[in-house]
């Protein structure tokens, strides 16, 4: 896949905002949480999980793009995207396994805990069936937004159903939030997903500088409607009870997923104006390797000494020096990479 720059700048600003998310939420004292700054932050933070899903979404359907047009059958292209989605799913595990190992905790728990990985890899094996299923574009496009659909209408319902409290606790999880065990789950958030692979499938069938302009203009345009309509269904009467804007509301999905789109849009913008690579384009090309790394760092035994106990200027000052030790990690593992490619080919 030839990689889009303005991409990997947005993968980078979801892992800032990310950073920033998890850094606060870690480490500020729980009576901050009532400021006005602190809330404006966490919703800036609420960005992150659903950036890193829809910008799943797009690499998975560009990359099975690439593929076809290297000749792989759509077999074979299904194929590599399912293992795809199998890997980041087994990471997921590999992450607990490592989050036990670190900081201990009950093995089982620990290990079975929902992150936003397990709902990413799973949302990716989904998804590639539509790659496996459907050969035109155009159905491909169709089937995954109405996944999208499907999984906001759905989501205020499903925690309440009683199919859910049938299975096993952790199977659960996948199902409803369980404070201090869950706060992703496969609805709505993989909707976000979905979402980012019917653009990807857009964005893939973009094969000049002028269409690609065009596509990221019209995404500006949509991502601007939606958000203007996800603001205002959420000032009409809600049609599902006992249900806050702030979690599984599709009117808050509609809203957050036009945001993104836009995003997407700014990006491409930044990236036209500003076309060299910068620190945030690598944070977003090792995204993957910051967020396994910073995780346990901020919410692990490395800073127990600091959690809850900060202000918010003290905890913002902590983003500032996670962020900067993240990336002289990733500047490391790019000089480590480097070195032993040059050693194979020596």
């Amino acid at each position: 896949m030839n990689r889009r720059g303005y991409l990997d700048w947005l993968r980078g600003l979801a892992v800032l905002v990310m950073i920033e998310a998890h850094t606060l939420d870690a480490w500020s004292l729980p009576a901050e949480h009532a400021r006005h700054a602190y809330r404006l932050a966490a919703f800036v933070g609420g960005f992150g999980a659903p950036l890193f899903l829809f910008l799943a979404g797009v690499s998975l359907a560009l990359a099975a793009g690439t593929r076809r047009r290297r000749g792989l059958a759509d077999a074979d292209v299904a194929r590599r995207a399912l293992g795809r989605g199998a890997q980041i799913f087994a990471i997921a595990f590999l992450l607990r396994l490592q989050a036990w190992v670190v900081s201990q905790g009950p093995f089982v728990a620990t290990l079975l805990k929902v992150d936003i990985l397990h709902v990413m890899g799973l949302s990716m094996l989904c998804a590639a069936l539509a790659f496996a299923r459907l050969h035109r574009s155009r159905d491909r496009v169709v089937i995954l937004l109405a996944l999208a659909v499907t999984a906001s209408l759905i989501a205020p319902l499903v925690p309440a159903a009683g199919w859910v409290d049938r299975l096993p606790m952790h199977l659960a999880w996948y199902f409803r939030i369980e404070p201090g065990w869950t706060q992703f789950t496969l609805f709505p958030w993989s909707g976000f997903l979905f979402a980012g692979a019917a653009i990807g499938i857009w964005l893939d069938d973009a094969r000049t500088p002028e269409s690609e302009r065009r596509v990221n203009v019209s995404l500006a345009a949509i991502g601007v409607v939606a958000g203007i309509g996800g603001y205002s269904l959420s000032l009409l009467p809600p049609i599902y009870a006992n249900v806050s804007f702030w979690t599984t509301s599709p009117a808050f999905f509609l809203l957050r997923a036009g945001i993104v789109m836009s995003l997407v849009s700014v990006a491409y913008g930044w990236n036209a104006w500003q076309s060299r690579t910068t620190w945030v384009h690598r944070l977003g090309v090792a995204s993957l390797f910051v967020y396994w790394i910073h995780v346990e760092l901020v919410y692990g035994v490395p800073t127990m000494w600091i959690h809850r106990r900060l202000t918010f200027e003290q905890a913002l000052a902590g983003v500032v020096v996670v962020t900067a030790l993240m990336y002289a990690l990733v500047v490391l593992k790019e000089r480590r990479t480097t070195q032993s490619r040059t050693l194979r080919g020596m």
